[in-house]
C-alpha cells in the first residue's frame, strides 16, 4: 500500500455494482483502495473481477458497516486513508416499501458509523452515493441541484434525503470534514472488459438487468409499466448514465477534496447525461445494437413511478470538469456482454 496517506480511499460497499466500477477507476487514477463490504447484496467474485482488471490484489474486509466495532477493528485501525466513498446501502425501492425498518437501519446506521469513525480517526473527505429520487417528480425539467427536494415516496428515497441532511449538519459541526453528495440518475451498463457488472440477487429491481435476463431467456418477458404517460411514446422517461462514466465522477469528486478545490465544505452534484430516454426507446435500442429480441408487454402503471426526470449536468460539467462520454448503444452492448459472461453464453 502507498505510504502516501492522501492516496488511499476506503470504498464502503465496494463489492457492489457501482462500488466495483469506482474501485477500478480510482486505481486507474493512481489511488490505493480498501474495500469494505458485508456481501449481503454482492459476491466476492466481483472483487476478483476488479483485481483481474487492475492486475493486482485489492485489500478487502468482509465487514458490516452497521457493526461499528467490527468496522473500527477491521478497517479504521488497520488502514490509513483520508477519503471515504459510501455505497453501503440497500437500494430496492419496492423492497423498502415492504421492509422500511430494514432500510432505515441499514442505510442510516452504516452512514452514521462511517462518519463517527471518520471523526474519531480524523478522516476528512466523504463522497456520498445519493440519488435523483430526492427530487421525486420535479415541476420543471431538467432537474438542477437547486430543484426543491420533495418528500420521497419510498423509505429508500427517504434514507437518501435523511443521509444528505445528516452529512450537511455533520460537516457544519466538524471543522475538518468535507463532503460531496453525488445525486445520480439511472446507472446502467457494465465494464467494457465484461469482468464486472450489475449482478442482482433474485429478481432484478432495475430495468437493464431485467432486459438482459429476458434476452438471455431467464425471464419470460419484460413488463413495461404504462404506455399512457405524457411522454413521446407514453412510457416513462429516465436519464440513463453509463456506470463507468458514473464511476469517474466519484474519482473527480475525491480529487476535488484531496486537492483542496471544493468551493464549499458540503457540495452536491447531479450525475447524469441530461438526455431523457423512454423505457420503450431503451428496449428497442438494446434489441437493435445487440441483435437479440426482448419479449415485452405493456402492463398497468406501477404505483409511485415518476413520469419523467432527467438531469441538468451543467454544474458537474463546469465545477468537476466531468461529463458523460459513453454512447448509450455501447453501454447497452456492455450490459449484454456482461450478461453473456455471467451466464457462460459467450
Amino acid at each position: 500500500m502507498s505510504s502516501n496517506k492522501n492516496k488511499t480511499v476506503l470504498v464502503a460497499g465496494g463489492a457492489g455494482y457501482i462500488g466495483t466500477h469506482t474501485t477500478v477507476e480510482l486505481i486507474n487514477a493512481g489511488y490505493d483502495v480498501v474495500i469494505a463490504d458485508n456481501l449481503s447484496n454482492s459476491d466476492i467474485s466481483a472483487v476478483r473481477g476488479v483485481e483481474q482488471i487492475v492486475g493486482r490484489p485489492v485489500p478487502f474486509a468482509q465487514v458490516d458497516c452497521c457493526d461499528i466495532e467490527a468496522l473500527r477493528r477491521e478497517v479504521f485501525q488497520k488502514y490509513s486513508f483520508d477519503s471515504v466513498i459510501h455505497f453501503a446501502a440497500y437500494k430496492a425501492v419496492g423492497e423498502s416499501v415492504s421492509e422500511p425498518l430494514k432500510y432505515f437501519r441499514n442505510n442510516l446506521d452504516s452512514l452514521l458509523n462511517v462518519m463517527r469513525l471518520m471523526k474519531e480517526f480524523y478522516v476528512q473527505n466523504l463522497v456520498f452515493s445519493s440519488s435523483a429520487t430526492v427530487y421525486l417528480q420535479p415541476e420543471e425539467l431538467p432537474a438542477t441541484e437547486q430543484t426543491p427536494r420533495q418528500r420521497a415516496n419510498s423509505p429508500y428515497g427517504l434514507t437518501k434525503q435523511m443521509s444528505e441532511d445528516i452529512i450537511q449538519d455533520t460537516v457544519a459541526a466538524v471543522p475538518f470534514f468535507k463532503a460531496i453528495a453525488l445525486r445520480y440518475f439511472n446507472p446502467i451498463g457494465a465494464h467494457p472488459s465484461a469482468l464486472i457488472g450489475e449482478l442482482p440477487k433474485g429478481v432484478p429491481a432495475n430495468l437493464v438487468p431485467f432486459i438482459t435476463q429476458t434476452a438471455a431467456g431467464i425471464r419470460k418477458e419484460l413488463s413495461v409499466f404504462g404506455d399512457d404517460y405524457d411522454t413521446p411514446d407514453g412510457s416513462c422517461q429516465r436519464d440513463y448514465i453509463d456506470v463507468v462514466d458514473l464511476a469517474r465522477a466519484h474519482v473527480v469528486a475525491v480529487d476535488r477534496m484531496v486537492e483542496g478545490r471544493s468551493k464549499e465544505r458540503y457540495e452536491i452534484f447531479n450525475i447524469g447525461t441530461g438526455v431523457p430516454v423512454s423505457v420503450l426507446e431503451l428496449v428497442n435500442l438494446f434489441e437493435k445494437v445487440n441483435g437479440v429480441p426482448v419479449p415485452h408487454k405493456i402492463v398497468d402503471r406501477r404505483p409511485g413511478d415518476v413520469e419523467k426526470i432527467w438531469a441538468s449536468t451543467e454544474l458537474a460539467n463546469k465545477e468537476l470538469g466531468w461529463r458523460a462520454e459513453r454512447d448509450l448503444g455501447d453501454t447497452l452492448r456492455s450490459a449484454w456482454a456482461w450478461e453473456k459472461h455471467v451466464r457462460g453464453l459467450q
